[in-house]
């Protein structure tokens, strides 16, 4: 009885794992490129607990599925990168070079070193480096997580792609991990370990939905409201208008007087800078006013700490220290330390 429940939980994450991989493909095909590399990241995975779950129930299971089973691990850390990437980076990656090296190889080694006749070297040494370089995949990756961990640490807000892009990275790397410990534990912790994750990611991101988002991605503020290009440009280029005349030092300097400046509307300042730049008008004008207030903490001698906070800008000596030390990790008086570069 116990054997037939971990086959039915092992074997349901493997199950629901092709689902989201047959999901987020066709899911591709109307919103995001970026989810063709996560449906390739479920399908490996869920080709690997397959092989698993029918190996340990069956140790007699044909050797060609043992070998595609291991092959698929070689390109689980790349398609967790190339996922990441896409969705941080909102570039064209290219892809191919993570992909196809490794595909190369792996045929090349099944075809010269196939399983059924060299078990020893799969066990010795084709595994072996197939989960290490899983794990520098995963050591790249935690680039594009180092932003969310930042904003947990500052006890900000997290939006619903970030804890979606944090449950994935935590769960692939608990994953790896399961399946690297496995001589010491059980070899069907892996498989396990993907059903348990994949449950508890779509329950975290239950929890976290809303009537205002969809489900694995952010409903988009300006959906059906694009910047038209030259628009994008004249914004861009004028932004410099607050730095030149020194706008940000106006401690109520607003989004209504930024876009009367820059000879755009409000809604049209926010957008830009909200889907554009990543960042909320208070925070652009906050980055303003901290690399003014470094340039007086290195040069001014006869102006205290806090009178260089009010004259970068800021109303009030709190606001100053809280936002110098979210942004540059340390105290005005700590920076003002630091020898001049």
């Amino acid at each position: 009885m116990s054997n037939q429940f971990i086959f039915f939980f092992s074997a349901l994450g493997a199950f629901n794992g092709l689902l989201l991989s047959g999901y987020f493909a066709y899911n591709a095909k109307k919103k995001k490129f970026s989810n063709y590399f996560l449906s390739f990241l479920f399908l490996v995975l869920s080709i690997r607990v397959i092989k698993s779950v029918f190996f340990y129930f069956n140790p007699h299971l044909s050797n060609i599925f043992i070998q595609i089973g291991l092959s698929a691990c070689i390109l689980i850390g790349p398609f967790l990168y190339l996922f990441l990437k896409s969705n941080v980076d909102n570039k064209k990656s290219k892809w191919l070079i993570h992909i196809l090296p490794y595909l190369t190889i792996i045929s090349i080694g099944g075809i010269l070193y196939p399983y059924v006749d060299h078990r020893a070297v799969w066990s010795k040494w084709i595994v072996k480096a197939i989960y290490w370089q899983w794990f520098l995949y995963i050591v790249l990756s935690f680039q594009y997580i180092l932003p969310i961990l930042k904003k947990i640490k500052a006890k900000e807000s997290l939006k619903k792609i970030d804890v979606w892009h944090l449950s994935i990275y935590l769960g692939t790397f608990l994953i790896w991990l399961a399946y690297y410990i496995a001589a010491y534990t059980s070899y069907i912790v892996g498989a396990l370990s993907f059903t348990f994750i994949l449950y508890l990611i779509a329950l975290l991101l239950i929890f976290k939905s809303s009537k205002e988002s969809t489900f694995f991605q952010e409903k988009e503020k300006y959906k059906n409201k694009e910047i038209d290009m030259d628009t994008l440009d004249l914004i861009g280029h004028n932004l410099s208008i607050i730095v030149n005349k020194e706008l940000y030092l106006k401690p109520n300097f607003t989004l209504d007087e930024a876009a009367k400046e820059l000879n755009v509307t409000k809604h049209l300042l926010s957008q830009y800078l909200n889907v554009i730049l990543g960042k909320s008008f208070t925070n652009l004008i906050n980055e303003y006013r901290i690399e003014k207030a470094k340039k007086l903490l290195e040069t001014e001698n006869n102006l205290s700490v806090e009178g260089i906070g009010y004259e970068s800008g800021f109303n009030s000596k709190s606001t100053f220290f809280t936002t110098f030390k979210k942004m540059t990790g340390k105290t005005p008086a700590q920076y003002q330390k630091m020898p001049v570069k």
